[in-house]
């Protein structure tokens, strides 16, 4: 770790962390929290991700489905109007509403094929993404003179790397750089994460060997073939196994790393508080 004690975290010129965990546990309420101080720079990876790298991938979709409207068709063919993603740092759904669902085109889905190629452009656009963050990281003290950088990574860095590999090229790049922060649900916050779901199921990135395995598993139990398949129906019945395929590669990669628990992320009102929450982090990995 590039910091060795917590002693020496608090007393660095220069504080930088990756956070990483399930979606909705805090990653991005600390980074915006810090950003807001004046003294962080907050890199989303989800961000660079549905602009630098899929965001023509996004627009071209948009431009899809307006073709199909005539009224539209005509504007677009006379370069009368621009169509472009609006995604923020807060708004993501223009890169979650690209990647889709899997199932019945009659209930909104994609042929299975086309999902996958998708996930895949979602998996070399995150690769990519991650390996920019020491490009961000210069860029912020170069441009903005700003002491601290956090990088606010997705729910599913884990799957694009490989936790066991000590070689791994990703998190080599970022350990050498950057705390490794992981934000540990309890068994009651991933109850929660699946309610939510259940109400509002997202698209979401999965690795290729958990994703081919839960569709085949998904119709046998069903009884289904690909285009008879409920897309949001699969979605959900995917996630909670998704959170728990993805729990033992958070807690791998967290061996590189410190761990915080959500319930103590939810207690940090400053900047203050976040160098206290990492200090005792580190001190426990230290005992």
């Amino acid at each position: 770790m590039i910091y060795r004690s917590a002693e020496e975290w608090r007393a660095a010129a220069s504080h930088r962390v990756v956070l990483f965990g399930m979606s909705g546990l805090g990653k991005t309420y600390l980074a915006s929290l810090l950003r807001g101080t004046g003294d962080w720079f907050h890199y989303s990876v989800d961000y660079r991700i549905g602009t630098r790298y899929m965001g023509e991938y996004i627009a071209d979709n948009f431009k899809r489905e307006a073709m199909k409207v005539p009224f539209l068709r005509e504007l677009l063919m006379s370069d009368s109007v621009y169509i472009a993603s609006n995604i923020t740092f807060d708004n993501l759904a223009p890169l979650s509403t690209y990647l889709g669902k899997p199932g019945s085109e009659s209930r909104g889905g994609l042929p299975f094929d086309d999902y996958c190629l998708r996930q895949d452009q979602h998996r070399r656009a995150e690769i990519a993404s991650l390996l920019d963050t020491r490009h961000f990281m210069e860029r912020s003290r170069a441009i903005y003179a700003l002491p601290h950088f956090v990088c606010d990574s997705g729910g599913s860095i884990c799957e694009v790397v490989d936790p066991h590999d000590p070689e791994d090229p990703v998190l080599a790049a970022l350990e050498r750089d950057l705390l490794l922060v992981w934000i540990k649900g309890s068994d009651a916050h991933t109850a929660e994460l699946v309610r939510r779901f259940d109400r509002a199921p997202k698209p979401m990135y999965y690795q290729p060997q958990f994703l081919e395995a839960a569709w085949i598993a998904y119709r046998v139990e069903k009884g289904l073939e690909g285009t008879q398949v409920n897309p949001d129906d699969f979605i959900r019945w995917t996630y909670a196994r998704a959170l728990a395929h993805r729990q033992p590669r958070y807690e791998a990669m967290a061996r590189r790393g410190v761990t915080v628990l959500a319930e103590e992320v939810a207690e940090v009102r400053s900047p203050a508080d976040f160098t206290d929450l990492i200090a005792r982090a580190i001190a426990r990995k230290d005992v």
